[in-house]
């Protein structure tokens, strides 16, 4: 049987739980008739920006199609509407799942206890991951099995390069969006007005709640949607080069090196869906007990089929190592993000004492655990780089990928189970449902905030891995044998490379800066103007913060994007693709950093606000001090951290598309 039927039945598969999940979800007591009108808010809301932000998307997807399709070829054009269709879809279903199961989470709590809320709130995130690996891998599986591997080595870059691009909007727009509403419902509710969190007085809080699911949802969804077709996209190109340096001597055929990699994303759809299922809650444990013990038997799982497939299919148990090095480097950065997130750790607990001095040295201790936080998971990247490569040579660099996103399934649905979590406490504290449903609420979303974060890690780990693979496959496509650091040309690249995440992240900066002050002046607007509000006799107008929120965030995304894009190929075509190989190197490494510093600083931040929150010292100076540090960390993990992922991701998907026109061109200067 062809390895990428089985790929794509395994992938089916994984999508037919998800459907399953999603109908057991739905047969859930959605509450009181307030808690559906809270919900229905959010939903309309959410439904209402993805379809504004698509909409938005069809012009760029035009615009590409057609130059992919009259630059390189229109097989590559037609791969890039599937890439980016099926990225859309991971999205859109996901963040649907997510919107309905948000308010079943607060009745569970309310009717059933601990144990019900967080099965449904996380088979909710659990959808989405699904989602993720089983569209990726089914796309991937088709484009295989249809077509010869001549066709799919050449054109396959375009169905990477549109998931690529959907991502970065996603991700950009859903970032913007998100923290526009966070930050304006933070700094006039809770620090101006002295509301509590989630207060339906607040005229932004609906605006909130749908940012959760926008940016975290639907906009990591197709973040790691991306990563995970990358990085198998890198593999299968350069099965060509593992044929010819196979370090173990191997008289395997391409065929076999180009379809490994997608029967071990198959073996990790499974072992996902069997994660998920073993997730189980007990009244009065801690709920991260449950998701981590769902994490580590898929784990577990791939590294055993790994291997039996690695020495059944390839005859060596080399290429095992590389994969196994990816997948445990990336479970280790996820427990690496944890220690400087959570607070059951020592750097939250400093920020939070810093937080007695006020605001200056708060920030000032987040801007530090964030910067500190860079070491461990770097040095942990680069064993595993040199790992794979040790073992396997540069097809082994994409199995590292590979192998770091097998358990995207598993590792999706732990992230996306937080924005559901959050929600729900939302929706029951504009309900106004009793306090111990609050506190259950409560303590499903402070795992989420630890998961989101160890999610974000994982992003970041394996966008590194997949960005280096794919930089790889360009050297290899492009015969760039080695980047010339004594070239003044490669420096002039490398410099611009390096310059770029931090061009993107003033950009998406300055976009919610912008976006948080219309927020801001339309809630001190609505409080002043309607004194009703806040006596709670009169209803705010949360439409009109969602409609703030929509605009900004479709109107600032665009900038971001188009730079990512653009940039690649214009120093492409300028200055040759030795140029090019600089720029993405200085890109990758400085991108990186970057992303790392700024998820952990915005979690820290976050959870040392919520930590002085759990220790009674709501509504004091200290609070107010880690309020502000919350709000400058929100853009940093939710906005600018995670969207430098797929800045550097893309531009790589980029240069690998178009190598072939830079090539013949060899640069204008």
């Amino acid at each position: 049987m062809n390895f990428a039927l089985i790929a794509a039945i395994c992938a089916a598969v994984g999508l037919v739980v998800a459907f399953c999940l999603a109908s057991w979800i739905k047969k859930n007591d959605v509450g009181t008739d307030r808690m559906k009108e809270i919900s229905g808010y959010i939903a309309e809301g959410a439904m209402a920006f993805l379809k504004r932000e698509y909409i938005a998307m069809v012009v760029v997807i035009a615009v590409l199609f057609v130059a992919i399709g009259f630059g390189i070829n229109w097989t590559t054009a037609v791969l890039y509407i599937c890439g980016a269709l099926l990225s859309v879809l991971a999205g859109f279903f996901g963040m649907k799942v997510a919107t309905s199961g948000n308010v079943r989470t607060a009745a569970a709590a309310r009717e059933s206890g601990m144990n019900k809320a967080l099965k449904i709130a996380f088979r909710s995130g659990a959808v989405m991951g699904l989602c993720v690996s089983g569209l990726g891998l089914f796309g991937l599986g088709v484009i295989l099995y249809a077509f010869d591997l001549a066709t799919v080595t050449e054109c396959i870059t375009g169905f990477g390069f549109g998931a690529s691009s959907m991502a970065l909007f996603g991700r950009v727009g859903g970032g913007i969006y998100t923290k526009a509403a966070d930050v304006g419902a933070d700094l006039v509710g809770k620090v101006e007005a002295g509301i509590p969190e989630d207060d339906p007085r607040n005229p932004a809080v609906i605006a909130d709640n749908v940012g959760d699911n926008v940016g975290d949802v639907a906009g990591m969804g197709s973040d790691l949607f991306e990563s995970y077709v990358g990085s198998i996209i890198s593999a299968v190109t350069l099965a060509s080069v593992a044929v010819a340096n196979s370090p173990v001597g191997s008289s395997n055929s391409i065929i076999e090196y180009a379809f490994f990699p997608l029967l071990i994303s198959a073996v990790g759809i499974i072992a996902s869906i069997i994660g998920i299922m073993c997730v189980r809650g007990k009244e009065g444990k801690n709920p991260a007990n449950a998701l981590n013990m769902g994490t580590y038997i898929p784990g577990i799982l791939v590294i055993v089929a790994t291997v039996v497939l690695s020495k059944s299919i390839l005859g060596d148990l080399s290429f095992a190592w590389a994969i196994i090095s990816g997948l445990v480097v990336g479970i280790a950065i996820g427990k690496i993000t944890e220690v400087y997130t959570s607070a059951d750790y020592g750097s939250v607990k400093k920020i939070a004492k810093q937080s007695e001095t006020g605001a200056a040295t708060t920030i000032i201790s987040g801007l530090g655990v964030g910067m500190m936080s860079t070491m461990w998971p770097i040095l942990l990247i680069s064993v595993a780089v040199f790992i794979a490569y040790h073992f396997a040579g540069v097809y082994g660099i994409a199995l590292a990928a590979v192998g770091m996103l097998s358990t995207a399934g598993m590792t999706v649905a732990v992230d996306a189970y937080g924005p559901v979590s959050d929600n729900a406490g939302g929706i029951a504290e504009m309900s106004e449902l009793p306090h111990e449903v609050r506190e259950i609420t409560d303590q499903l979303d402070a795992v989420g905030n630890t998961t989101a974060a160890i999610g974000k890690g994982f992003a970041i780990g394996s966008a590194a891995l997949t960005a280096l693979a794919l930089f790889v496959s360009y050297a290899s496509v492009t015969e760039l044998n080695a980047i010339d650091l004594l070239n003044p040309i490669v420096i002039i690249g490398l410099f611009i490379g390096a310059m770029l995440p931090f061009l993107f992240s003033a950009m998406t900066m300055n976009s919610v800066g912008k976006a948080a002050n219309q927020m801001i002046e339309e809630v001190r607007r609505q409080f002043r103007e309607n004194k009703g509000i806040m006596e709670g006799t009169a209803k705010p107008d949360y439409a009109k913060c969602v409609d703030i929120s929509t605009k900004a965030a479709i109107n600032e995304m665009v900038m971001p994007g188009v730079m990512a894009i653009v940039a690649p190929v214009v120093v492409g075509i300028l200055l040759g693709p030795a140029a090019l190989g600089g720029l993405l190197a200085g890109a990758l490494a400085a991108g990186v950093l970057m992303a790392i510093m700024m998820s952990n600083a915005g979690g820290a931040w976050d959870n040392a606000k919520k930590y002085i929150e759990s220790t009674g010292g709501k509504g004091s100076a200290t609070h107010a001090a880690a309020v502000i540090g919350d709000t400058v960390g929100d853009p940093f993990k939710d906005t600018s951290g995670p969207s430098i992922n797929i800045l550097i991701k893309l531009m790589t998907i980029v240069s690998l598309v178009f190598a072939p026109l830079f090539v013949a061109i060899g640069g204008l200067l």
